[in-house]
This record gives structure tokens, C-alpha cells and sequence, in this order.
């Protein structure tokens, strides 16, 4: 006997009805009852000038919430069985069926209201699980799909070491990152941060990631892509949702880093020879508030073993019981400690010290991106 079976049969054996029986002992409410029918009969027995009946509307409204249908309309035959015995012998037989049988269609009104307003709600909570449960497979389905705009494979690029992550707040998000090779020696790099969270941020991320990709495809200036995204994205979408993005290509001949930064978290750029770090910081505004979109582009050297790590707000901004933030000291401190790593491992160093200063809860979706220069082999990763 299968699990599922052996469950609806003690479901049917039970007195509850089925979406209020629990794991435990389930006489107790009808014990309950019982015992306050009884009682509201024997006073009635005692109190013989008026008839205390219609007491019994309370248990019965009891009984009918908690207990099976045919176990609360039973209760009224029981009520009005009760009543009758305890009621004076003297009473002509006519007026006592009269009223015993007015008694029982009362209580069967009762119980017939009860049920139908408990069936009511117990097909609306079924309607909500079904919506509910829609609503989560359609929420996977756009998971999977955001999925696809999100690097698949570790890129093999010769003299860069690149790895990159995102994790969403609410199963779908609203970051982004990818990277793509420009030609031979260039690698463009990009990390954006939709305005929100859940399914609207979802949306205009995967619109910028869908123009990003055939941005790469058709432009070589990143000004001009910056540009035309900016147009894009105040079209799409209304005056509450912006993207913060950083745009960046790696020269491996020149080493040397280019990169536009539209009101995103500064880059963190970790010098090997000196163990400095430097920011990548904005300059510009974020896009999709002003038709004019006013950007420079900024440069900088790059080293063998020099550390570029990308990161949106979901990192610094995770925050403990406290109330306190991760912070850029964190972050620094989490790049500085583990810039002898490998690109994946100062990856997943960071995400986790990140995890176990907010307990695993990020209030915003987390993305980080790491770019290790090995321009002449001579960095050695370690673990």
C-alpha cells in the first residue's frame, strides 16, 4: 500500500475533516462537543420553565467547522434526542415533536451554512495552491531563461583568468554579467545592475543583456554602445527603473583596461606589484534617466598577477542582525586576502565571506565577476 493511500484512508477514518486533521489525537473535538451538548441539555433539564435548546448552537457551529459532515449533521439528531429526553414528560406529544423537529431543521440550517461557507474557503485555498504553484513554475521557467543570457563556460582566453557568478534574491533578478572576446586580444567584460527586484527587474535585465550581446556583435566603441542602450532602456521602461553598468575591454597586447562606469559600483582593481587597490569609479549617471547619456572613457594599466573585481550593490549592501553593512572595508580586505587564489576560488572566497556576515540572507541579488591577469604565465594560482 502506497504511502499516499494509506494517508487518505486514515484521512477517512478520521471525525476532522481533512484540511484541519493534524497529527494529533483527533476525538479530542468531538469529545468537546459532545460533552458541551450534554451539558447544555442537563441544564435544560434543571431549568424546566424554558427550553435551553437553541444553546446548542454554539457546539454545533463547533462541530461543524471541525468535524466531518456526517459527524455534524449526527450531532443534531443527538442534541435534539438529548433535549427530548430531558425534557418534562407532561408536554403534549404534538408540541414536542412540533418543536424537536423545528429544532433540528434549525440546527441543520446551521450546520448546511457552516459547510457551505468552510467548502467555499477550502476551494479558494485550492484555486490559491494552484495559482501558487503556476506561478512557481512559471517563475522557474523565467529562471532558466535568464539563465541562458549568463556566461555557460569558463572562456578560454589567452593571459586572462575569468570568473564569474550570480545569485538571485528572489529566484529571478535583476544583474547581469557576461564576457566575450572583441578579437584576438580584447575581451569586453560587463556587469549591470537593474533598479528593483523579481520579475520586473528580471525583464529589463534580460532586454539590456539581449542588447549588450548584439551591441558586442555590431559596435566596437563602447561610448556608442552605452549610448544606444541608454535610448533603449528609457524606452522600455518607465521613470522608476534605471540601469547601473560598467563596461569594460581588457587589451591583453596593450595590458591595458578600458572601461566606462554608468553610476555602478567602482570596480576593484588589485595591483600585485604594490598590493594597492584602486576603484574603477563612475562616470556617468545610470542609464535610462536622461535622453543625454554624457560618458568618459577611462583607462589603466595593467600588470602580471593584477586582480580586477566586479561586484553589484547585493555584496556590499548585505547586511547582518546588526543592521550593519559588508561594506567596500570587507570586500577589500576579502581581495586583498585572497589575491594569490585563483580566479574561481576569489570568487567563491568573497560570496562566502559575504554569506557569513549576512547569514546566507542577501536582502538583493549578488553578482561578482573576478578577471586574474596572467599575461606571461608567470602568476600561479593556488587554492
Amino acid at each position: 500500500m502506497s504511502y499516499e493511500m494509506a494517508r487518505k484512508i486514515s484521512m477517512s477514518r478520521s471525525v476532522l475533516r481533512s484540511d484541519v486533521a493534524g497529527s494529533g489525537p483527533t476525538w479530542i473535538p468531538l469529545v468537546l462537543v459532545l460533552g458541551a451538548i450534554v451539558a447544555v441539555a442537563y441544564a435544560d433539564h434543571l431549568v424546566v420553565p424554558i427550553s435551553l435548546i437553541y444553546l446548542c448552537i454554539l457546539p454545533i457551529v463547533v462541530g461543524a467547522t471541525f468535524l466531518r459532515r456526517v459527524i455534524s449533521y449526527g450531532l443534531t439528531v443527538v442534541c435534539v434526542l438529548l433535549h427530548d429526553f430531558y425534557s418534562p414528560k407532561g408536554v403534549n406529544l404534538g408540541l414536542r415533536i412540533f418543536h424537536n423537529l423545528t429544532a433540528m431543521l434549525c440546527f441543520a440550517l446551521v450546520v448546511y451554512v457552516i459547510r457551505r461557507y468552510m467548502e467555499q474557503r477550502e476551494a479558494l485555498a485550492t484555486t490559491v495552491r494552484q495559482q501558487r504553484d503556476d506561478l512557481l513554475r512559471d517563475l522557474e521557467l523565467a529562471a532558466q531563461v535568464q539563465r541562458l543570457f549568463l556566461p555557460s563556460a569558463k572562456p578560454v582566453i589567452a593571459g586572462l583568468e575569468i570568473a564569474g557568478m550570480m545569485h538571485p534574491a528572489r529566484g529571478v533578478g535583476g544583474d547581469y554579467y557576461d564576457y566575450f572576446p572583441v578579437d584576438a586580444r580584447t575581451t569586453q567584460i560587463v556587469v549591470a545592475d537593474v533598479a528593483g527586484k523579481g520579475v520586473p527587474a528580471a525583464l529589463l535585465m534580460s532586454a539590456t543583456a539581449a542588447a549588450m550581446r548584439f551591441g558586442a556583435n555590431h559596435d566596437r566603441n563602447m561610448l556608442e554602445q552605452v549610448q544606444r542602450l541608454n535610448t533603449g532602456i528609457l524606452l522600455a521602461s518607465d521613470d522608476e527603473r534605471y540601469v547601473t553598468l560598467l563596461i569594460a575591454e581588457i587589451d591583453t597586447h596593450r595590458r591595458m583596461i578600458r572601461y566606462v562606469n554608468c553610476g555602478h559600483n567602482p570596480a576593484l582593481l588589485f595591483r600585485a606589484s604594490t598590493g594597492t587597490l584602486t576603484r574603477l569609479n563612475s562616470s556617468c549617471p545610470p542609464l535610462g534617466l536622461s535622453a543625454e547619456e554624457i560618458c568618459e572613457l577611462v583607462s589603466a594599466d595593467l600588470s602580471p598577477g593584477d586582480v580586477v573585481v566586479f561586484y553589484t550593490d547585493g555584496v556590499t549592501e548585505a547586511g547582518n542582525q546588526l543592521g550593519e553593512e559588508f561594506g567596500m572595508e570587507r570586500l577589500s580586505a576579502a581581495v586583498r586576502s585572497g589575491s594569490s587564489l585563483s580566479a574561481e576560488d576569489l570568487m567563491s572566497s568573497i560570496y562566502n565571506a559575504a554569506a557569513d556576515f549576512c547569514g546566507d540572507d542577501f536582502n538583493d541579488d549578488v553578482t561578482i565577476l573576478v578577471v586574474k591577469c596572467d599575461f606571461d604565465g608567470s602568476s600561479t594560482p593556488s587554492s
